[in-house]
């Protein structure tokens, strides 16, 4: 399928998914917040890869939200207030679920970035599993810079990756944060020395992963995540549930048998979701 904002390309069960607007600085327009879920999801729901990378291409990773997106709307425009409020909250909803649909996916998203990670790409990075930089890159938080709340969720998720302090830091001010800062203070895993040795480096992680049980690898992600948003308590009872219905003895048992003949796993991939019902 042919996309406006990014080529996708698979190779065995690694999806490499990469902004291609770099003239454009990879702004994120409308066709871009439809795409990257339709994108992502397809990839997990479908099981047609273990792993997404989300690489980009040009100076920058993105430059953030594209002005067309903030174009009039002539049915908010006409609508009484109660209306008008009620169509913006739904908006913003939308946006956010394009990035909240690669925290949902059942396989670990990875971001490979370069240059400037600006504005609603700070909220992209942020609800990916990992994130890996290039040297020359640097993150900033811009909506404050052009007096408005960030509301696609860097104010939900940057405090809960990095310490709240320094993500609080980053919103008030808007200063821009190097890649050398951004590893130490956890925000990346890792920074290499420039943009082919970075996305050399994001897909070999990847293939990494991608050769792991795919159920056991959805199960670890679920219950991360889970246990971000919870107590310990909570967070214990949902993988004991999980584990009740989930956990699948053939992968543990390829998993030995692999080892004691030296050779890699073979595990099956992951059934694909049911569609229609």
């Amino acid at each position: 399928m042919t996309y406006r904002c990014f080529d996708v390309e698979i190779d065995g069960s690694v999806a490499h998914v990469r902004l291609s607007r770099p003239d454009e600085l990879n702004t994120m327009t409308p066709d871009f917040w439809r795409e990257l879920p339709e994108i992502v999801t397809g990839l997990s729901d479908d099981a047609t890869a273990r792993v997404v990378v989300i690489s980009s291409t040009g100076r920058h990773f993105s430059a953030g939200m594209d002005l067309s997106v903030f174009a009039g709307d002539d049915l908010v425009a006409d609508a009484e207030p109660g209306r008008r409020h009620a169509r913006l909250r739904s908006n913003a909803k939308v946006l956010q679920w394009s990035f909240t649909a690669l925290e949902k996916a059942r396989i670990p998203v990875i971001a490979a970035v370069q240059g400037g990670v600006i504005g609603g790409a700070v909220d992209l990075v942020t609800a990916c599993d990992l994130r890996y930089a290039a040297a020359d890159a640097f993150f900033c938080v811009q909506e404050i810079n052009i007096g408005m709340t960030a509301d696609v969720g860097t104010l939900q998720r940057l405090g809960k990756v990095i310490p709240e302090g320094v993500a609080r830091e980053l919103a008030y001010t808007g200063r821009r944060m190097p890649a050398q800062r951004a590893y130490e203070v956890g925000l990346v895993q890792e920074v290499y020395a420039d943009h082919e040795s970075l996305v050399a480096g994001a897909l070999e992680t990847a293939r990494e992963i991608a050769g792991k049980s795919p159920l056991a690898i959805w199960g670890t992600k679920v219950a991360m995540n889970f246990a971000r948003d919870h107590g310990v308590d909570d967070a214990l009872d949902q993988i004991a549930t999980w584990q009740a219905g989930m956990f699948q003895p053939a992968d543990m048992m390829e998993a030995f048998a692999a080892k004691a003949e030296k050779r890699d796993p073979v595990f099956p991939d992951l059934l694909p979701e049911p569609r229609g019902l």
